[in-house]
């Protein structure tokens, strides 16, 4: 007997893909990724529940994933703070107090479809020292608030993910009606674009597992998901915020960099040159660091 919340993989799959119920209607359910940003409806008759030992193998091999993510992000991260303080020092590397310069970077809001995703984001964007905005907000109802929500947050980084999946039986690839969440993508980047058209004065990520990034990217996003229509980690979005965050405003993000250290990778990455956000500054000030 199934019930909400239980932990399930799809016969007619594989098993590829480790759910978590959502809602159950008469013989169907609707299943959320646990680990990846995919949303799928089921007969109940194709599920199996996932036994706990089983459970933990996954866990254990997602972990070792994210961990690597983290890991090569950091090595990224002492490269770009090495740079900073050879700028910051006018270019002399024997400079006797390269902390000298304090730094001020971009605000981010991070709007999700997926509350339990949200907090798991946020949890990394605290761990990789970011200031960010979280809020849960059904894809469906992101085009109507997330403007409103920017004005009142003044980000410079927006992230618009949640779930999402491609379906063969709705239509082709190209077609917008055959993705479940795209166009709420679409038309919330489309939105942001009205009233924020400078591309490196507000910098977009959105999409979800299989997004239509073409679409999304056509609509005014600096970044997107999926251009090889495959699923994407629930943390990779904080990835390609956190590559944008920790690069000087004087620099281009080169695509690659931004989508190497997700667990995605270009497959289910991409998106436009953009200029970093991060500016810094001297001397060393505490106060206006916080």
């Amino acid at each position: 007997m199934l019930t909400l919340g239980d932990l399930v993989t799809r016969n007619s799959y594989n098993h590829d893909v480790l759910f978590r119920v959502k809602i159950i209607e008469d013989s169907y359910v609707k299943l959320i990724g646990e680990n990846v940003r995919l949303e799928a409806d089921a007969p109940i008759d194709d599920l199996k529940k996932v036994p706990g030992s089983e459970y933990q193998d996954r866990k254990t091999h997602i972990n070792k994933q994210e961990a690597c993510s983290y890991r090569l992000f950091r090595q990224d991260y002492r490269l770009l703070k090495e740079k900073r303080e050879v700028e910051a020092g006018g270019g002399y590397a024997e400079l006797e107090e390269k902390s000298n310069y304090f730094q001020i970077s971009p605000r981010i809001l991070h709007i999700d479809g997926d509350p339990l995703f949200l907090k798991k984001c946020v949890q990394l964007y605290e761990q990789l020292g970011l200031q960010v905005h979280g809020q849960y907000i059904e894809e469906k109802n992101m085009p109507l608030e997330v403007v409103a929500l920017v004005q009142k947050i003044q980000p410079e980084i927006v992230i618009l993910t949640g779930h999402d999946s491609y379906s063969k039986a709705k239509g082709s690839t190209r077609e917008l009606e055959s993705y479940r969440n795209s166009r709420y993508f679409v038309e919330s980047v489309r939105n942001l674009r009205q009233h924020y058209p400078h591309f490196d004065q507000l910098v977009i990520f959105a999409g979800a597992c299989q997004s239509h990034f073409e679409s999304i990217i056509k609509a005014g996003a600096n970044f997107a998901s999926s251009p090889a229509r495959v699923n994407i980690h629930a943390i990779d979005p904080v990835y390609v915020a956190a590559r944008v965050a920790y690069t000087s405003f004087m620099d281009h993000i080169n695509i690659w960099e931004v989508v190497r250290n997700t667990i995605s990778g270009e497959k289910g990455l991409g998106g436009l040159q953009t200029r970093g956000l991060l500016r810094i500054g001297m001397p060393y000030s505490e106060d206006v660091e916080k």
